[in-house]
């Protein structure tokens, strides 16, 4: 073989083992599985999940404490920051021990050797595989600092049992962080990797004590510690059998998992001391629940300036699949119920559709069929807007959302965060105030926060333009990731006007409700809070969500399975678990009306409408600059009467002299038929005088049951036979007759109570009704068939 030759090979030679060397390290070192780790917003660890091989291993961490570092090195390699990987010295003095003894007494193994090791899962302890180790090692050295191979050494250490790397040993043998160790515990975690098979907490407890003491000696002599700390190192317990870790916010951290977290650690932004008092609350009404079959409830509550979520409770945690206590209810799709309704409420009010106090009508409706019902199964007649809203009313809802179209709701209701609204508009119809859709209690709590947000950065951005709809967007729990969906992009407007918003929360911080859920309820608090309630049909659902300038707190109660339960409210179930959340937080002020888009006006304080010319009641309130476009009150009519008030007459029955103008407040006839059971101090308008009939009347009764051009089923009784359909009419004169007609022939007449229980066969029919003064209704109806 000639030299070039020879030349040749032993380059290629070299070239090979240099390009061995450079590439003999894989990526990554390590290749196992890691538990899924969260952590509190100060670092507090929440919860955690064994690794899928069943190790409690935590992810590689890159912040060792000093005192296990310092104890350490002491113990395995003392010139472990002087040596290129391999320690000549300490492998001289090995096989001079061994070579003495006879057997393998020490291997003189580097920290980084240990990491080769580590990672070389399985190798036999040969001389061999010794070899491979060292000469990884110094390449180990070459891609990693002294630093870094200390932290995946504290990462990867066997501790004993199935306690793998230095934090989980921490929490799993100390309880608490690897930050906050003891000389004494530094000391213990140092040798027990030595020897994890045979030393370790609960068996051989005299022996880790010997070890740990003597390590403790060893940090004395070379001044790491004092002789007193040592002293009182030595005098710590060695801990018993492994604890059992903090299982604290367990839904988020499978919510985690399953957003591909999984074996990550997740640093929070919750709370800890919130999030350990809001998981006490649910527990403690859970006790009160679960006597009602009430088994499931969620909380959540959310930062406003920042949209960070502060507390984070799933789920009660009794522990039982067999309630679904597995479920996370803060992203499960829930009907909605009524919680909602301030979102539309909000959206009149910011297109002057509606002023705070405007009457709406509270009577029996039918829509396309859609026939709405009140929680309480009653009717006001008429009532204001803000009250309607307070006390969740169903029907002046419906009328809101009538008026201000289902579409433009269903798009803002998007616009503003609500993730469920997958369907069209037309599949929810006028039932998407009613609870028709289903959302999630995480996307419903992060639109509220959104509206306080909006209205506190109201004051901060001055000038023309002042808002950011950005300011609309979700929470978000992980400090990594920002719920905010761009830079500020400052407009004149958003999806909401701060006027609106804060009318809106203004109306909702009431403490008295008359509640259409459980009567009259009171909340005891010094806090002002708005707040609203819900309950979706069924009673399977309860919310209530309250608002503050700072927080927002959200609360689902229910089952997880759908099965509804009597007594299951929003005010009952839901309300009180917020209440006591809202204790926890430190709230003393409230928001800032944004008067600069404001106006004050005078309205009529009867009907809430803007005054008009025979309004002699006023009010000033301040409204939305939109509240501006809103029409004059319709109900104030100029009425002549006699000079004793009890007829109305006109110029062609009555002379002038004898003739009394006075303004009368005059609602539609169904509105009045029921807004004079409740309103006692409400007077009708007096009839008209014999002989003064006007040539225009006044329209004195209203059909309520059925409606024009309605399709109805007629019920059977429980003997089989078709039973009756009772047909209603609202009229303003208690006392007058009403004549009934079905399709031309005379049925009946009422008087009073206008209840007729008629039977029409299947068909089209026309029905008439007509009263003493001769004034007619004429309707068509269809009974589509038996029931």
């Amino acid at each position: 073989m000639s030299r070039k030759i020879k030349i040749g090979i032993a380059s290629a030679l070299t070239v090979a083992c240099v390009l061995y060397y450079m590439f003999s390290l894989p990526d990554p070192l390590f290749d196992d599985p890691y538990s899924t780790v969260l952590k509190a917003s100060h670092g507090q660890l929440l919860s955690a999940t064994i690794a899928p091989d069943g190790q409690w291993r935590f992810p590689e961490t890159d912040s060792v404490p000093v005192k296990y570092e310092e104890a350490l090195i002491a113990f395995e390699d003392k010139r472990f920051y002087y040596h290129p990987g391999v320690d000549p010295l300490s492998l001289a003095r090995a096989l001079k021990q061994n070579v003495f003894d006879g057997r393998v007494v020490s291997g003189g193994s580097t920290i980084t050797m240990q990491v080769i090791r580590l990672s070389r899962k399985g190798k036999p302890r040969t001389v061999f595989q010794k070899f491979i180790e060292m000469v990884l090692a110094t390449r180990l050295e070459l891609g990693y600092s002294k630093k870094e191979i200390i932290g995946l050494y504290a990462s990867h250490a066997p501790f004993g049992g199935n306690v793998v790397g230095l934090e989980a040993a921490c929490w799993r043998y100390f309880g608490r962080d690897l930050h906050q160790l003891s000389w004494g515990e530094a000391a213990l975690l140092a040798v027990l990797p030595n020897a994890p098979s045979l030393i370790h907490p609960g068996k051989n407890r005299d022996l880790l004590k010997e070890k740990r003491d003597k390590l403790l000696d060893r940090l004395v002599a070379i001044g790491k510690i004092d002789a007193f700390t040592a002293s009182l190192s030595k005098d710590e317990m060695i801990p018993e059998d492994p604890q059992a870790l903090p299982r604290h916010a367990r839904h988020l951290l499978t919510r985690a998992m399953k957003e591909g977290r999984a074996g990550d650690f997740i640093h929070s932004t919750l709370d800890n001391n919130l999030q350990e008092r809001t998981e006490q609350i649910i527990h403690d009404h859970h006790q009160r629940l679960a006597a009602n079959k009430i088994h499931n409830a969620a909380a959540i509550v959310i930062e406003v300036s920042t949209g960070r979520v502060l507390a984070y409770v799933g789920n009660t945690g009794d522990n039982s699949t067999d309630h679904g206590d597995d479920v996370d209810i803060i992203t499960a799709r829930r009907s909605t119920g009524s919680i909602l309704k301030p979102f539309l409420y909000a959206a009149m009010l910011d297109e002057g559709k509606i002023l705070p106090k405007t009457l709406l009508p509270d009577v029996p409706t039918i829509i396309n069929g859609f026939s709405p019902k009140n929680f309480s199964k009653e009717y006001d007649g008429a009532v204001a807007a803000n009250k309607a809203l307070i006390r969740s009313l169903n029907i002046p809802a419906v009328h809101m959302l009538k008026t201000y179209r289902y579409e433009k709701f269903h798009s803002l209701l998007k616009n503003m965060g609500m993730s469920t609204l997958n369907r069209s508009p037309d599949h929810y119809g006028l039932s998407l105030i009613l609870g028709g859709a289903e959302g999630t209690l995480w996307d419903i709590a992060g639109m509220y926060a959104s509206m306080a947000r909006t209205l506190n950065n109201y004051w901060e951005h001055p000038g023309k333009n002042r808002y950011n709809k950005n300011d609309f967007h979700v929470p978000y729990y992980n400090t990594g990731k920002d719920g905010r969906s761009g830079e500020a992009i400052l407009e004149e407007t958003s999806w909401l006007s701060a006027a609106a918003i804060f009318q809106t929360f203004d109306a909702l911080k009431e403490v008295y409700r008359p509640g259409e859920e459980s009567g009259w309820r009171y909340f005891s608090s010094s806090k002002k809070i708005a707040w609203k309630t819900g309950t979706s049909f069924g009673f399977r659902d309860a919310w209530a969500v309250g608002v503050t300038p700072h927080y927002v707190v959200g609360v689902w109660a229910g089952n997880a399975d759908g099965e509804g339960r009597p007594g299951l409210t929003g005010t009952d179930a839901a309300a009180p678990v917020m209440f006591d959340i809202f204790a926890q937080l430190k709230e003393d002020d409230w928001f800032r009306a944004p008067l600069q888009e404001m106006e004050k006006i005078t309205v009529c304080k009867r009907s809430g409408y803007r005054n008009g010319t025979w309004c002699n009641d006023v009010d000033t309130v301040s409204v939305t600059r939109q509240g501006l476009q809103t029409a004059a009150c319709p109900y104030h009519k100029l009425v002549n009467v006699t000079a004793n008030g009890k007829f109305r007459v006109h110029s062609e029955c009555e002379t002038m002299d004898n003739i009394i103008q006075a303004t009368w407040f005059v609602l539609p006839p169904m509105q009045e038929y029921y807004f004079r059971l409740k309103n006692y101090s409400y007077k009708t308008l007096p009839p008209f005088r014999n002989g003064c009939q006007s040539a225009t009347p006044l329209v004195a009764m209203d059909l309520i049951y059925p409606k024009a051009d309605s399709k109805i089923f007629i019920p059977r009784e429980l003997n089989g036979v078709v039973g009756k359909v009772v047909f209603e009419l609202a009229h303003r004169n208690p006392d007058a007759v009403v004549f009934w007609h079905l399709d031309g022939n005379f049925v009946g007449s009422t008087k009073g109570n206008h209840n007729l229980p008629l039977n029409p066969p299947q068909g089209k029919h026309f029905l008439t009704v007509m009263d003493e003064n001769g004034e007619t209704l004429n309707y068509t109806f269809h009974v589509i068939s038996y029931m």
